[in-house]
């Protein structure tokens, strides 16, 4: 019996000193977790570099970049900027294939404030104090049918337009709005004359700074001294920024007002087939700031 038991304290012991004299298993060489953190923080080093020079448009809600304000729109830098903005208008896409559907001839081309008097255009809000580079530097250009039940119109919204950097103002946009729902709404009154008297404004997306939008009218209903329209607000690539409903009326005292100035400052109809109208023709050079 204790012979037994002494076997198997030495079994016991030797197992013990072969389990000790095992060797652990080799450690990973340091060399590997170098190489992970290297390949890391490479990575991150790009990631940033490249968002530092190429940051996405969003990144600009938490650090906007600064950018120069509007330039001096009677500086030769200016006129060929306005310039060469309206050349890239006439070869839009989008304009190119609205003249050319099979209906065009059911639609005319006009631009607004082109031929507004001078003494009106100096204490008009978007004819004279946002005119000009890195604001408002286009006249609006207008493509509406001819039953004036629907119209489109395409404006550039330049950088000095922002609440937010980057951002156009929403109150601006809501002004873009109010003039281009007016414009089909106004068109389809009595005499031609009317304010608003409703406008109901949906914020979809931001609206970027330094694009071309387009402005898209419907005409709802019109009865007597009343007409209704909606319309809504996109980028170039269809993506809806705002949308809008809008009713305005003839007041009463409709016939004092000066109704030739207000069809001057909307745009007149085109009685003939429609012709592109560029920003040379007839137009005076963007007032001074």
């Amino acid at each position: 019996m204790g012979s037994n038991i002494f076997q198997r304290i030495l079994r016991l012991n030797a197992n013990v000193r072969l389990f000790s004299t095992r060797t652990p298993p080799a450690a990973r060489p340091p060399y590997r977790y170098l190489r992970t953190l290297a390949l890391g923080g490479s990575v991150a080093v790009t990631g940033y570099t490249l968002g530092a020079l190429y940051p996405h448009r969003h990144i600009t809600f938490i650090s906007p970049r600064p950018a120069p304000g509007p330039p001096d729109p009677e500086s030769p830098q200016s006129i060929a900027y306005t310039a060469a903005l309206e050349q890239s208008l006439q070869t839009l896409p989008l304009l190119t294939s609205l003249r050319a559907k099979p209906d065009a001839d059911e639609w005319y081309e006009t631009r607004p404030y082109v031929n507004y008097a001078e003494q009106f255009r100096v204490n008009s809000l978007t004819a004279g104090a946002l005119r000009g580079p890195g604001k408002l530097a286009l006249p609006p250009l207008v493509r509406a049918r001819r039953d004036e039940s629907e119209a489109v119109v395409i404006v550039h919204v330049g950088r000095g337009l922002c609440g937010h950097d980057g951002i156009i103002h929403g109150g601006l946009l809501a002004t873009i709005l109010d003039e281009s729902l007016a414009r089909t709404a106004i068109i389809n009154l009595p005499d031609k004359i009317g304010v608003t008297a409703n406008l109901s404004i949906n914020y979809r997306a931001p609206t970027f700074a330094d694009q071309f939008i387009v402005v898209r009218i419907s005409l709802v209903d019109k009865a007597g001294r009343k007409s209704k329209v909606s319309g809504k607000v996109e980028d170039l690539k269809g993506n809806v920024l705002v949308e809008a409903h809008a009713t305005f009326v003839q007041p009463k005292y409709a016939h004092l007002l000066k109704s030739k100035a207000i069809q001057q400052m909307m745009g007149q109809p085109e009685p003939a087939k429609s012709t592109p109208v560029l920003l040379s023709e007839g137009m005076p050079p963007p007032p001074k700031a």
